[in-house]
């Protein structure tokens, strides 16, 4: 008997992708000349494919609600998530400031936002100009390297780095993200950053003109902090709430529902009182601080969670401070900055029974899991897009298909005639061709920013690291009981072999699924 691997018809954007027929291998079979034909179909395990929920929860560690009891939250892009329109209008004021206040070339201003080039995650390395994505153990995905906004010949990257593609430990960001020469955009408000940059360096590059990398890059960043110090990323937002904060009633209704089960809640966040104050009122109403136990606000995070030295300050309704000693938190009344060690020693509030949310793996959590025990959740806005895409038949396809192809050149390699090393280079060019076209599924120029083309991103190892729970906004908790326990699934390692269903599939089991949430919310 001979057997084939065969892939079926699907749709693409582009028109149907054809059969295409592999090498047949010759095995022992009591029906000579018979041919078995294996599809794509055929490879996936029976009943594990059902469709990811995008306002699912998704687990590093296990951790019972039931445990606890008292919950934190940051602001901006967790009790707040923002429209995408907001990053346009970043871009454009911090270009302009960079034109008017530091003097840029007037061409620049030909450059519009482009909300598909970047994704969150990538590394900037400073004295090359090169945006980057990097995997979790350092090594540049190539395909994914752009100095402005051109790609960078995978050559050109492996040659800049003294022949590899790795970069070395001490180059690399450091705790909170930020290296001697690489940085790291961790945050949302990094995108518009991180496109502006890119254009900049584009029309530097385009007509000639040189440079200093370092200056350049500072004069960025600066542009785009000014827009945030100066408050015109605020203004905007309390002009017109409707427009640019999302999912405000369900704010409400996740904050109402925890404190009708008898947990204590705290807010603790970067931004000033007044444009929270304005922001809470729109999505939860003027009572909103009868929700909170305590509220912190401009606590200047990360250094909150480090630094002994800034005491609490007293604000009034105005925004006034007090000049009085804080000796303890009370309910209904605004502090600003202060300190973690202080907050502990004030509220009592240690370890695992407090669960604290935030959008920024350094900032807001990477202290309070590593230093302190809390819990912690991230909230990822991207996952809900990527796990749609994930849902695809596309996505499902190619994935299996290269999988299927990575253990047949993995098997197959032994073979070294002629003919057999020419279908081995057929299956590796066209993995390689699904690899990429995998990748542009998420995004054109750097793919998803969970994984490289098999490897988690350094992004995705931060996340595991620095998070118990993900999900795609806070709302997700409506679709749990306050004491679910959540469970990550036991991912083998690569000496272990798979025991459970779950582990057989790009994963489906032990998730809530679309049409088996719906008895719960």
């Amino acid at each position: 008997m001979s057997w084939r691997l065969e892939s079926v018809p699907y749709k693409q954007e582009t028109g149907d992708r054809k059969a295409s027929v592999r090498r047949s291998h010759t095995g022992s079979c009591s029906v000579p000349g018979a041919v078995n034909v294996i599809t794509w179909t055929d490879l996936l395990p029976p009943e594990v494919c059902s469709l990811l929920n995008p306002a699912a929860i998704y687990a590093n560690n296990e951790i019972s609600l039931r445990d606890v009891e008292v919950y934190g939250f940051d602001y901006d892009y967790t009790l707040a998530q923002y429209a995408d329109t907001l990053h346009p209008e970043i871009f454009s004021a911090a270009r302009d400031i960079l034109i008017e206040h530091y003097k840029y070339p007037e061409g620049i201003r030909k450059y519009d936002y482009n909300p598909s080039f970047a994704i969150r995650g990538l590394h900037y390395d400073i004295q090359k100009s090169l945006l980057m994505k990097i995997d979790a153990f350092h090594y540049v995905q190539l395909g994914t390297a752009y100095r402005g906004l051109q790609p960078v010949p995978d050559e050109e990257v492996i040659d800049l780095y003294g022949g590899t593609q790795h970069i070395p430990l001490y180059q690399m960001s450091g705790f909170y993200g930020k290296g001697p020469s690489i940085k790291q955009f961790m945050d949302i408000f990094s995108l518009p950053e991180m496109a502006l940059l890119s254009c900049v360096v584009d029309h530097f590059l385009g007509h000639g003109l040189e440079f200093d990398q370092a200056h350049l890059y500072k004069d960025v960043t600066d542009a785009i902090r000014d827009v945030h110090v100066k408050g015109l990323m605020y203004q905007w937002i309390e002009r017109d709430m409707e427009k640019y904060i999302l999912r405000g009633d369900e704010t409400f209704a996740v904050l109402s529902r925890l404190v009708a089960h008898g947990k204590q809640l705290f807010l603790i966040t970067n931004s000033p009182f007044s444009f929270v104050d304005k922001g809470m009122r729109h999505m939860v109403g003027a009572d909103w601080r009868q929700l909170f136990d305590v509220v912190i606000v401009q606590a200047d995070k990360p250094s909150f969670f480090t630094d002994r030295r800034k005491p609490f300050r007293k604000l009034d309704e105005k925004g006034s401070l007090h000049w009085d000693r804080i000796t303890r938190l009370e309910k209904g009344k605004i502090y600003r900055q202060g300190n973690l060690f202080d907050f502990l020693r004030l509220t009592e509030w240690r370890g695992p029974r407090v669960l604290y949310f935030g959008d920024h793996l350094y900032s807001d959590l990477a202290d309070l899991m590593l230093r302190h025990g809390w819990r912690t959740g991230a909230i990822i806005p991207e996952l809900e897009r990527e796990i749609r895409i994930i849902n695809t038949e596309q996505y499902m396809h190619s994935l299996t298909w290269q999988q299927a192809l990575t253990g047949l050149l993995e098997r197959m390699q032994t073979y070294q005639d002629a003919e057999s090393r020419q279908v081995l280079a057929a299956w590796m060019k066209e993995r390689q061709e699904l690899r990429c076209i995998t990748k542009a599924l998420f995004n054109a120029q750097f793919g998803s920013i969970f994984r490289t083309f098999h490897n988690p991103t350094y992004f995705s190892r931060r996340l595991v690291r620095f998070s118990d729970l993900y999900m795609a906004s806070l709302s997700c908790l409506l679709n749990y009981r306050v004491d679910f326990t959540f469970y990550p699934r036991r991912t083998p390692l690569q000496h272990e072999a798979p025991l459970w269903m779950d582990q057989l599939c790009t994963g489906c089991m032990k998730t809530p699924f679309l049409g088996d949430m719906a008895h719960i919310r």
